[in-house]
């Protein structure tokens, strides 16, 4: 693994540039002429979800080293709420939808995002957050975290005609999810189709209009409607099993839109402090507005790079990725061309949605899988806590 110390590798040019080199060999990218990276060539492999996982685990594991301590303090207190197998009996889960807002379940959303393949982001701009537990047992379902939309999404505007000057204003009545997925054992019962189904339930649009009725932005200080009319986001490891063929009462919840160009900043994630730092220290501030998010990452890392004598697409990683858009309104296409400001809402209750998946989905899948009935909550420790040599390292 590389190992990242000491201040001057943050300041120094060439210190830096081999950072950049070692850690795309280690990850298997292969640094063509050109600037770009290729995997495959170096890998000698198809994008397998095994190895694109690989690829984040780096940044993953790092993330996890600096939240050792905090971990190891909550975690007795927390693992109670991860099922064990026995916890669970299919026929009589009972999901509730939890708004996070209390300390508790901040920091149980936390402990259940680090279980994921993908390294920890806490979303930006306008976020919810949700718990998903089983009322049966006091178990933790699953998560589901919203964050602003992407301004620019080619995948989701080519869809739409937008309004000269009216994209901003009606994109942010839309909403990205940052993340969403069921923790062992709920994820062998398919506890992703739920979350999902979740996200385009009535009780999150009613619970962003609660939060942002008549709340003004933070930087320009506007109003913006408190109507949420669709979701975005795009899957984790290309094509996705969980959002396609996702419906309720047979009405398709999430339109594949094709397949991103693969761009990106996750195969350098772990050295973005470091361009920040090398940046700063020639008096190139990196500091965006409250919830400038990936467009800061994006530029930063592209003013870093070139700076060292690289091009910006060493941000193209050619790991595509499949997108979604969930409409959470039957008129949206006339909504978000400007040709109606009345929105035609979808009826999807939650209550509904859960009994739409266990009969769908969850019956027939307990009864065709068995690994999740032995499971035990004590496998999570070796996800969570690392080996005391690494956590020194």
């Amino acid at each position: 693994m590389v190992v990242i110390t000491g201040a001057t590798t943050c300041t120094d040019t060439e210190a830096l540039r081999g950072l950049v080199v070692a850690t795309l060999a280690e990850l298997g990218f292969d640094l063509q002429d050109s600037g770009q990276p290729d995997w495959t060539q170096a890998a000698g492999v198809s994008p397998e979800k095994a190895f694109l996982r690989s690829l984040h685990e780096p940044a993953r594991r790092a993330e996890l080293t600096l939240r050792q301590a905090w971990l190891r303090r909550r975690l007795p207190t927390y693992l109670a709420f991860f099922a064990n197998g026995h916890d669970i009996q299919p026929d009589r889960i009972a999901p509730a939808l939890i708004p996070v807002a209390e300390r508790w379940q901040e920091d149980l959303f936390r402990i259940g995002r680090l279980l994921w393949s993908l390294p920890y982001s806490k979303g930006y701009g306008r976020r919810l957050r949700f718990l998903i537990l089983d009322s049966a047992n006091d178990k933790l379902i699953g998560l589901l975290g919203l964050q602003s939309p992407p301004l620019s999404f080619p995948a989701r505007d080519r869809l739409f005609d937008y309004p000269p000057g009216k994209k901003t204003h009606l994109v942010n009545q839309t909403m990205d999810i940052y993340t969403l997925g069921a923790v062992p054992p709920y994820d062998r019962l398919l506890g992703g189709k739920l979350i999902a189904l979740a996200a385009a339930s009535d009780e999150i649009r009613e619970a962003y209009r609660a939060k942002y009725l008549q709340r003004p932005t933070l930087i320009e200080r506007r109003v913006l409607p408190a109507e949420l009319v669709a979701l975005t986001t795009t899957s984790a490891f290309g094509r996705s099993s969980l959002y396609n063929r996702l419906s309720f009462r047979g009405q398709a919840v999430a339109i594949s839109l094709g397949y991103t160009d693969g761009y990106g900043s996750f195969h350098l994630s772990r050295l973005y402090p470091h361009f920040r730092q090398f940046l700063e220290s020639r008096g190139i501030s990196t500091r965006g507005g409250f919830g400038a998010g990936p467009r800061i990452t994006w530029q930063t890392m592209v003013r870093a790079l070139q700076r060292i004598g690289f091009s910006k697409n060493l941000l193209r990683h050619g790991v595509p990725r499949e997108a979604f858009l969930f409409p959470l309104i039957e008129n949206l296409k006339d909504y978000l061309e400007g040709r109606t400001t009345l929105a035609q809402y979808r009826c999807i209750p939650f209550n509904e949605a859960s009994t739409w998946w266990r009969e769908r989905w969850l019956i027939g899948r307990a009864e065709r899988v068995d690994g999740w009935r032995h499971w035990s909550n004590q496998a999570l420790l070796p996800r969570l806590l690392l080996p005391v040599e690494e956590r020194l390292s």
